[in-house]
């Protein structure tokens, strides 16, 4: 078995659908997510991840970035994603937003 995991930020994106890659539940996605602020998060959490800009998500090969993460014993990718979508609402907002 692999000692990590992939976290794309459609996984994460209250604009996708379950269909086209949303893991988390409507009420936890993010309106915007970037490669930024799911590193800083994951690193938040206190996982060890590396940010990989030049890969794509397979069903949006337009879409650019994911992360590495490694996985800690006893850690599900489903339970990290609820912890992760639940980090990224803990985020101070981005500069120059409103």
């Amino acid at each position: 078995m692999p000692d990590h995991f992939f976290v794309y930020p459609a996984y994460l994106g209250r604009h996708g659908t379950r269909a086209h890659g949303r893991r988390v539940p409507q009420l936890l996605a993010a309106n915007e997510v970037t490669l930024e602020q799911l590193l800083e998060s994951t690193r938040r959490l206190g996982f060890q991840a590396e940010a990989e800009p030049e890969k794509a998500y397979p069903r949006d090969p337009l879409s650019a970035g994911r992360l590495r993460v490694q996985k800690k014993p006893g850690t599900t990718k489903a339970a990290f994603l609820r912890q992760l979508a639940t980090a990224l609402r803990d985020l101070p907002p981005r500069k120059g937003k409103a």
